[in-house]
C-alpha cells in the first residue's frame, strides 16, 4: 500500500446521493493505517489547482453521516476539463501535499478528467492511485447497470408525472414535461412508472434515442386528445431532428457551451415553449401547459431513493478498497445480480472515460413513444420503498331524472 494522504473531489452536476459516496470514501479511508490524512478539494479539480482543501480527517462521524443524507455536492463542483498544462499544475499540488490516493466522484466527463490525471501521473512517475466513482442522473456512464444519482432523480420524475397526470385529469388539456437527458432517455422514461390506469399519462414519451419529428408529434397529441380527452407528454431535453440537431436549439437565441463543449439545454425552457406554441397554433388547442423540470431533478431533498443512497455509499467504500488492495487505477461500476442485488467491479478508466451509454432498444417500445415492460422491471427496484400511489373514485353513476 502507498503511504500518504487521500484526496477526494466531486465533479459535474450534483445529485441527491453524491455525498453518500463522499462519506463512503472518507469513513473507509480513515480505517487504513497507511493513510495519514483525508482531504477534500473544494470545487473539484479547480480546488486542487487553487490548493483549496479541507481536512476531512477532523470531521466527526456523526456530521459526516448527516452530510451523507444531504443532497448536492458538499465539497462543491466544477465543469473544468484539465488539459496538459492544467494537469501539470495538479501534479505540482499533489506532490507538495503528498497525495497518494485520488478519488473523483462524477459522470463520464469527470471520468475523462481522472483518466488524464492518471496518465499524466504515470508519465511523471508520480506514485498515486486514481479511482473514479460514478455519479450522474442521466444514467449514461458505460459498463454500469445504473449510476448513483439516477434512481433518486428517476423517483422524482415518476412522482412529478404522477402528480401532473392527476392535475391534467381534473382539468383536461395538453401538458408537456421536459426532462433532463442530453443523449440518454433513461430519466425521461421514468415518467412511465407513474402510470396506473390505462388512460393515465404520460400518453407519449419522446427520447433522444429516436428521431423527433414535429408533424408526428402533433399527430400523436391529436390522437390522444381524441382518445382520452386530454394529453400528457414526457419529453427529453435532448430530442433531435434527422440531422442530429437538438430541437431546443431551433428557438435558442444564443448557444452556450460548458468547458467540455456540451450545449446548455436545461436552463432556457425553449423546448417547452416551442412545443406548446406548435400545439396551440397548429392544433388549435388553447389549454396547453408545460414545465421544464430542470435542476429540480438533481438534488430534490423530498424523494431520495433508499436504494440509491445505499449504493452510492457502497460505491465510495469499494473505491477505497480497490485503491488500497489493488495496484491499478480504474472506475467503480455497478453490476446487477439477481432480481435485485448488485456487485461492484473496477474497470479500466479508458473503458468508461468520455463515453456515453444510451437506452438499449429492448427498453423502447416499437412505437418509439413509450417504454417496454423490460424497462419498467429494470427501474422499479431502483426507486426504493414507499412509492406513492394514486386512486380513483368508482364511477357508480346516478340515473338522470330530467334528461
Amino acid at each position: 500500500m502507498l503511504q500518504g494522504k487521500v484526496l477526494v473531489a466531486q465533479g459535474g452536476g450534483p445529485t441527491a446521493v453524491i455525498n453518500q459516496s463522499l462519506v463512503g470514501v472518507v469513513l473507509e479511508a480513515r480505517k487504513f493505517r497507511n493513510v495519514s490524512l483525508v482531504y477534500g478539494a473544494l470545487h473539484g479539480v479547480r480546488g486542487i489547482i487553487d490548493e483549496d482543501f479541507v481536512d476531512l480527517t477532523q470531521e466527526t462521524t456523526h456530521n459526516l453521516e448527516m452530510v451523507g443524507e444531504t443532497p448536492s455536492s458538499a465539497l462543491g463542483s466544477t465543469r473544468d476539463k484539465p488539459d496538459l498544462k492544467y494537469c501539470q499544475e495538479i501534479f505540482r499540488v499533489l506532490k507538495a501535499h503528498q497525495i497518494r490516493y485520488f478519488f473523483y466522484i462524477g459522470g463520464n466527463d469527470s471520468s475523462d478528467t481522472i483518466r488524464i490525471v492518471a496518465e499524466e501521473a504515470q508519465k511523471a512517475n508520480h506514485p498515486i492511485r486514481c479511482v473514479h466513482i460514478p455519479k450522474t442522473i442521466d444514467n449514461d456512464v458505460m459498463l454500469n447497470d445504473h449510476t448513483p444519482g439516477f434512481p433518486s432523480a428517476a423517483r422524482f420524475v415518476t412522482q412529478a408525472f404522477l402528480g401532473a397526470n392527476l392535475d391534467n385529469r381534473s382539468l383536461p388539456g395538453v401538458y408537456i414535461g421536459v426532462v433532463m437527458g442530453r443523449h440518454a432517455g433513461f430519466l425521461t422514461a421514468a415518467a412511465a412508472l407513474g402510470k396506473k390506469f390505462p388512460d393515465d399519462g404520460p400518453h407519449m414519451i419522446y427520447l433522444p434515442e429516436r428521431t423527433f419529428r414535429l408533424d408526428a408529434f402533433l399527430t400523436d397529441v391529436k390522437r390522444a386528445i381524441e382518445t382520452y380527452g386530454r394529453c400528457v407528454v414526457a419529453v427529453s431535453e435532448g430530442i433531435h431532428d434527422d440531422s442530429g440537431t437538438p430541437i431546443a436549439l431551433q428557438l435558442a437565441r444564443q448557444i452556450e457551451r460548458d468547458a467540455h463543449g456540451n450545449v446548455q439545454l436545461s436552463g432556457s425552457g425553449a423546448l417547452a415553449g416551442l412545443l406548446c406554441d406548435q400545439v396551440k397554433d397548429r392544433l388549435g388547442i388553447s389549454r396547453v401547459r408545460a414545465d421544464t423540470l430542470g435542476y429540480l431533478q438533481r438534488s430534490f431533498i423530498g424523494c431520495v431513493s433508499d436504494v440509491d443512497q445505499r449504493e452510492a455509499r457502497e460505491a465510495g467504500e469499494k473505491a477505497v478498497q480497490y485503491a488500497m488492495w489493488g495496484e491499478t487505477n480504474g472506475s467503480v461500476t455497478i453490476e446487477r445480480t439477481g432480481y435485485y442485488s448488485v456487485d461492484y467491479r473496477l474497470v479500466p478508466l479508458e473503458a468508461v472515460a468520455g463515453k456515453t451509454r444510451t437506452m438499449p432498444d429492448e427498453f423502447i417500445a416499437a412505437s418509439g413513444t413509450d417504454v417496454t415492460d423490460a424497462y419498467r422491471l429494470y427501474l422499479r427496484p431502483l426507486l426504493g420503498k414507499s412509492m406513492p400511489d394514486a386512486y380513483r373514485l368508482r364511477q357508480n353513476r346516478v340515473a338522470k331524472i330530467l334528461k
